[in-house]
């Protein structure tokens, strides 16, 4: 190993091993509050330090920890404090007259705006301990630039100004930068900064279709654009996409059925096929969208998690559009930390000033100090670096578990490898063992439970879908786990949870891939 992978093995210790201790500190101090009277002096953090061997940094983590819990006050230049008991909490009341409420209100309403969110949290809230993520929608710590960011968030604070009320359409500087990444005609005074890629396209939903609208969306697609429409109001109409991206013909058909003006795509590494929209579909969904009076709005989300062997990418939609169909949208977040919520809406002609009075209306503006944060990261030396260790590491992870999932469970399908994105979208088969079974969503979620229980977190595919799917998918997330043991480790467990639903296949494994 060399000198740099040892020292980043050696940082990622370290940082478990604090939290650990932070944790362990904490749950001691809590134990021992009982002592001091109310209001009374704790220790002070260097009698801390030296009676539990711990650094300072640990022992103001574990205060902070129990502040933000109630338990203890701290005074500065005095120390730390036992707080005053929480009041008794008054007895709960009764809500139930909101269900009526909340009823009458859609009654008119002609899409439910009742809000499913399952198909969100599953890739967004963290797996029980000793669960491996298979569903994470984000890169795990080890992938995530934490240094850049940390140098980036600390010379972004020293900015003059820093601390002040930026343009509302976002830092001129970050809408130039992101205007030449996404290239053509495209400029600087048609980007607005928005916070994160799903306020993006709420802002451009509500923008583009009122209320009750159909909305065309790719079949299968992400289910927070999903839950984004549904809560707008609006009535998502699939159109399938196969290993060449959307259907120009079905889409053609979905626009005339429905009357359509919204077209929402991903056509660069789609979530979640991994489809790439090929060359010769491209001016095709741009006619056809011009043809019919639509936008099309692009979700570019996944732009910079490109593998190494992906080779030259396509221009995004926006920069061959000189008539203004496509509202696109840019985000930070995949390539940094679910909490590096910076992203950016481009559009052009007069839904630009809709677009921004929404996002005004809705947010004010993203945070300054973030801006500034992203423009340090984005114009240092550290993030090109970053961009090609994370390719690399991509590579190394989509080939580990397809060569994993090739040996252990030949009877999931994967009809297309991606070259970039962070996930595998996986078939399974129309039946399991000797049994006669229609296999659906209900084996899907079956086979997500057994999972869990064996000891990793997927996510089925059903979410993905806003009208009923074709068959079942699983989609299996290769970037949120520690490294490539964590993967081969978590395709075995999904056998042992396949043996447990499906029942094992008689057909040979297929060679590594």
């Amino acid at each position: 190993m060399t000198a740099i992978g040892l020292t980043v093995v050696a940082l990622l210790w370290v940082l478990m091993h604090q939290r650990s201790s932070v944790a362990e500190l904490a749950e001691q101090l809590r134990q021992e509050l009982d002592r001091y009277p109310v209001d009374g002096k704790l220790p002070s953090s260097r009698a801390l330090v030296e009676r539990f061997r711990v650094s300072p940094v640990t022992v103001s983590r574990a205060l902070a920890q129990l502040a933000a819990e109630g338990l203890v006050v701290t005074r500065p230049g005095a120390g730390a404090f036992r707080a005053r008991p929480h009041p008794t909490r008054a007895p709960a009341g009764d809500t139930s007259w909101q269900e009526v409420a909340l009823s009458a209100d859609g009654a008119a309403d002609l899409v439910p705006r009742t809000v499913d969110a399952a198909g969100v949290t599953v890739s967004l809230a963290a797996p029980p301990p000793g669960v491996l993520e298979f569903n994470g929608g984000y890169l795990h710590p080890s992938l995530q630039p934490e240094r850049a960011m940390a140098a980036a968030l600390a010379r972004a604070g020293r900015r003059p100004g820093a601390w002040g009320r930026p343009p509302l359409e976002g830092l001129p500087e970050l809408r130039e930068w992101f205007a030449r990444g996404i290239g053509g005609a495209v400029t600087a005074a048609e980007v607005l900064i928005a916070a994160g890629g799903q306020a993006a396209l709420a802002t451009a939903l509500r923008a583009l279709a009122p209320p009750g609208a159909p909305v065309l969306v790719e079949s299968p697609t992400y289910p927070g654009m999903l839950a984004l429409a549904r809560a707008a109001g609006l009535r998502p109409v699939p159109v399938p996409v196969d290993p060449d991206g959307v259907r120009p013909d079905l889409l053609a058909d979905a626009f005339q059925a429905t009357g359509a003006r919204v077209f929402v795509c991903q056509p660069l590494f789609q979530n979640p096929t991994g489809a790439v929209l090929a060359p010769a579909r491209r001016s095709e969904v741009l006619r056809i969208a011009r043809e019919a009076g639509a936008f099309v709005v692009e979700d570019d989300f996944v732009r910079r998690l490109v593998h190494a062997d992906a080779g030259p990418l396509p221009r995004p939609l926006a920069a061959d559009d000189p008539d203004g169909v496509v509202v696109h949208v840019g985000s930070l977040t995949k390539a940094t930390s679910p909490s590096f919520r910076v992203s950016a809406l481009a559009a052009h002609g007069p839904v630009l000033e809709r677009l921004r009075a929404i996002q005004v209306v809705d947010s004010f503006f993203v945070p300054r100090p973030l801006q500034e944060a992203a423009l340090e990261l984005v114009g240092s030396p550290a993030w090109p670096r970053h961009l090609r260790a994370l390719s690399a590491e991509l590579r190394t992870r989509r080939d580990a578990m397809t060569s994993a999932l090739a040996r252990h469970l030949p009877e999931l399908a994967l009809p297309h490898i991606p070259c970039g994105g962070y996930h595998l979208w996986l078939r399974l088969p129309d039946g399991g063992g000797g049994a006669s079974v229609a296999l659906g969503s209900g084996t899907e979620a079956a086979l997500a439970a057994a999972a869990l229980r064996a000891g990793v977190a997927l996510t089925p595919g059903r979410p993905y879908f806003s009208a009923e799917p074709p068959a079942a998918h699983l989609r299996l997330s290769f970037a949120a786990v520690a490294g490539t043991g964590e993967i081969a480790e978590g395709v075995r467990r999904l056998r042992a949870a396949c043996d447990e639903v499906l029942g094992r296949p008689p057909a040979p494994a297929r060679p590594d891939l």
